[in-house]
């Protein structure tokens, strides 16, 4: 029954029926999930089976060896190690990433074919896994952190420029546009107009890639670039399972830390 008011009966809305593009990429949602599924050989009944080894690894795991002079003081220098890495990996490549970021966006860059030379150098550096860039460094200037900072240099160029491009594209483009038509350059409207409106993204997304880099240090270390990655890698080559144990918590504690202590910066600079 129709409900009557001044301007006549009210008509229920209809239902309106889902868009055929809906059902097109629900199905092609499912079916590359299937493919994937069949193509990992995902299996949670072989997960299950192979408890009896899981069960055996962590036997061997714990309790962790806490002995200071062998284990615990060397793993805290190869934390630290890593800390440094990391830190330096993100400091290093400030000077690039900005460089090319202001190549790389639109707000900055009016020059069609510089706007894509830029994007296509932060598009590969960002390609190439750090791992990849480390084996290479390794082979150039030996096994060490100082191919582990020079990997997270090049990859870390390529992603935290190509974030500060797309933070550099969303500001307010009216201060950009006042300083053109009063004949500032390039150079001026960059400084004055946009990189002073993206101070506190630029700061965030810092701190988020250094918090990043530290943990990508780790494995980093596993492929020979120093670090406590070297000392968890030599003590699985070992089966010193338990020294293994005894590094993997020294990095969670690096880890908890850093990530702390950058959540607390930021609180600091998004309460300004």
């Amino acid at each position: 029954m129709d409900v009557l008011t001044p301007s006549g009966p009210l008509v229920p809305p209809r239902r309106r029926r889902p868009s055929p593009t809906i059902g097109v990429v629900i199905t092609v949602l499912v079916a590359a999930h299937v493919l994937a599924w069949q193509g990992t050989e995902f299996s949670p009944a072989a997960l299950v089976e192979g408890w009896r080894g899981m069960a055996d690894f962590l036997g061997q795991a714990l309790p962790p060896d806490l002995s200071w002079s062998r284990v615990l003081s060397p793993g805290i220098h190869a934390a630290l190690v890593t800390l440094y890495i990391g830190l330096l990996g993100t400091t290093l490549s400030v000077p690039f990433a900005l460089g090319l970021a202001l190549l790389s966006a639109r707000t900055t860059t009016p020059n069609r074919w510089a706007y894509q030379v830029g994007r296509s150098v932060l598009s590969f550096l960002r390609a190439v896994p750090d791992v990849v860039f480390a084996l290479v460094f390794v082979t150039a200037v030996g096994l060490g952190p100082f191919a582990g900072v020079l990997a997270l240099i090049f990859h870390n160029t390529g992603v935290m420029g190509k974030l500060w491009a797309e933070a550099m594209e969303e500001i307010d483009l009216g201060p950009r546009d006042a300083l053109r038509t009063n004949g500032a350059s390039g150079l001026q409207v960059a400084l004055h107009a946009v990189l002073p409106a993206v101070v506190p993204q630029f700061v965030g997304l810092l701190l988020y890639r250094f918090d990043v880099n530290v943990r990508s240090s780790l494995v980093l270390g596993l492929v020979g670039a120093g670090g406590i990655g070297f000392l968890v890698n030599q003590s699985i080559k070992l089966f010193r399972f338990d020294e293994m144990a005894t590094h993997l918590m020294v990095v969670m504690v690096l880890v908890v830390a850093v990530d702390q202590l950058s959540a607390y910066v930021r609180r600091r600079i998004g309460a300004q």
